[in-house]
């Protein structure tokens, strides 16, 4: 079975960003997330992962963090077309 948490790998980062990640002292994903502003949806929805350990009895945690991410990007959209990039 897998363990909690994030166990997928990705590029290495920058020397800055590693370098903000290791001050915060927390995981890079959960550092990402935090900058969108779902922080509290996704650790919801991994508290709920923990004690049940099957997705499919945390629907409401999974859709409530799905809501928060579509409604950044729905905001991140608006904001592009209000100021194109030049």
């Amino acid at each position: 079975m897998a363990k909690p948490g994030h166990s997928w790998s990705r590029a290495p980062a920058g020397k800055e960003e590693k370098e903000e990640e290791e001050e915060e002292g927390e995981d890079p994903l959960d550092a990402r997330i935090a900058r969108t502003g779902c922080l509290e949806q996704h650790r919801e929805l991994q508290e709920c992962m923990e004690q049940h350990r099957d997705w499919r009895h945390c629907q409401t945690q999974l859709r409530a963090f799905g809501a928060c991410m579509a409604r950044r990007e729905q905001r991140e959209r608006g904001q592009s077309r209000a100021h194109p990039a030049q």
